[in-house]
């Protein structure tokens, strides 16, 4: 573990920014960890996590082979949950699942997810499936698993751009029973868990709008 590094661990909790956290995540990326259980533990949040710490130990695993059986099993992380005070990290779920896709935590994104999405009649949209690259099997299977644990065996998506450039992952909501507005908010903000966080997620009524794809 690198000085550098564990000056970052040392810094107090109340002085960690945005500049912080870039430096944490990129030079996390070549840390090793020690799992701390064995069994993933539930969040605050109701999502299961892993426990690990960083360490130079021997018996410690590179980060990739944790990340990689963490998104085949839909499972965040917290990083050194045994120190005073806050753990130094959480990783989502979404956030592991853009790592093994792209390298990174973050994608930076000209536009900030808002679970909003208005159609004016007669606009072009580009529509189609989810792609692999964009949303790869690993993380279709255990949002399908998901759902059909909540009773909905045939959830429908679509993906909708109106520039052709940026896009919304939309849920049918005749597919997901059609539940009143008011829990919108809170099925998006479950879904957000299981991506990274500049995907954009809306939920919809097919109405209108061309065939929906089977999750």
């Amino acid at each position: 573990m690198s000085q550098d590094f564990q000056k970052l661990l040392q810094t107090p909790d109340m002085l960690r920014d945005e500049i912080w956290e870039a430096k944490f995540l990129n030079q996390f990326k070549s840390q090793k960890l020690e799992i701390l259980n064995e069994e993933p533990q539930q969040g605050p949040d109701s999502w299961p996590y892993l426990l690990v710490q960083t360490s130079d130990s021997e018996t410690a695993e590179p980060l990739v082979k944790v990340i990689d059986w963490l998104v085949l099993n839909g499972i965040g992380m917290v990083v050194n949950p045994q120190k005073e005070g806050y753990p130094d990290y959480v990783f989502s779920y979404g956030m592991l699942y853009n790592y093994a896709i792209s390298g990174e935590f973050f994608t930076p994104s000209e536009v900030v997810p808002t679970g909003q999405l208005h159609f004016e009649k007669g606009q072009t949209l580009h529509t189609g499936d989810a792609s692999k690259e964009y949303f790869p099997d690993f993380a279709r299977e255990l949002l399908k698993t998901f759902f059909a644990e909540q009773g909905f065996e045939e959830v429908k998506l679509l993906l909708v751009s109106k520039d052709g450039e940026h896009y919304d992952l939309c849920f049918s909501l005749e597919s997901l029973g059609n539940p009143p507005e008011e829990e919108y908010h809170g099925i998006l903000e479950a879904l957000s868990w299981f991506f990274p966080t500049h995907y954009s997620l809306s939920l919809v009524s097919e109405k209108g709008l061309p065939k929906f794809f089977n999750l």
